[in-house]
């Protein structure tokens, strides 16, 4: 299997990438981002892009691949409605209308997040973002799948890069057992969520947005 992985730094997309790589049955993988991972490994190769909302060009090197893990996103605290959309909206939307076109059919998962708003209409601006870019991810002809995982439990040495969510992890990391036990259909871990992901790639799921209990139950499976 060849997939392509876009915002493999942050903190889901460095599970994700981990398991791509621990997976013997996964012969290539492709970042796309605007830095480097700083990974080595044989089957990895890394494409550094600063311009992420525009893929001109770039068909033949993105063609050919069995699944897609977009894991690219911004906190939306602090930003205008706008900025968050150009970002969430935009350049998840720019990386599948062209695999949509040159991958037709792949299986692309976007990683998206509990509480997302379907109808577009919610009082939350992230949620409504979130919502409108699975509704328009739902629409192209890729075999498209939501992760909306809730509590997301960092491991193997992951951290986030938002500076907010680091602290947070850092002073919330010994609840974490007790939320399991409390919440166990809410808390993944990265591995888990990675885990997942690439059952989805191989096999599918009857349902195309997949909530945290939908989640869990691919591990089960």
């Amino acid at each position: 299997m060849k997939v392509l992985i876009f915002g493999a730094t942050g903190m889901v997309g460095q599970g994700v990438l981990r398991e791509c790589l621990l997976d013997h049955e996964v012969e290539l993988v492709v970042t796309v981002g605007r830095t480097a991972t700083g990974t080595r490994n044989p089957k990895l190769r890394e494409i550094e892009r600063r311009d992420m909302s525009n893929y001109a060009g770039m068909e033949q090197s993105l063609s050919g691949f069995d699944a897609c893990f977009f894991c690219l996103g911004v906190a939306s605290s602090g930003m205008k409605e706008a900025d968050y959309e150009r970002v969430t909206y935009g350049f998840a939307m720019a990386a599948a209308d062209m695999l949509s076109r040159v991958n037709p059919g792949m299986k692309f998962i976007y990683v998206s997040g509990s509480g997302t708003d379907s109808s577009e209409k919610g009082r939350m601006m992230w949620a409504r973002v979130k919502g409108r870019t699975e509704n328009a991810l739902l629409r192209l002809p890729l075999e498209a799948y939501m992760f909306r995982p809730g509590f997301i439990e960092p491991m193997d040495g992951i951290q986030s890069k938002t500076p907010m969510y680091r602290r947070f992890y850092a002073v919330g990391k010994p609840l974490f057992p007790l939320l399991r036990r409390m919440l166990p259909n809410q808390v993944l871990s990265t591995r888990e969520i990675g885990q997942a992901m690439l059952r989805v790639a191989r096999s599918g799921y009857s349902e195309r947005i997949l909530e945290a209990r939908d989640i869990r139950a691919v591990l089960n499976a």
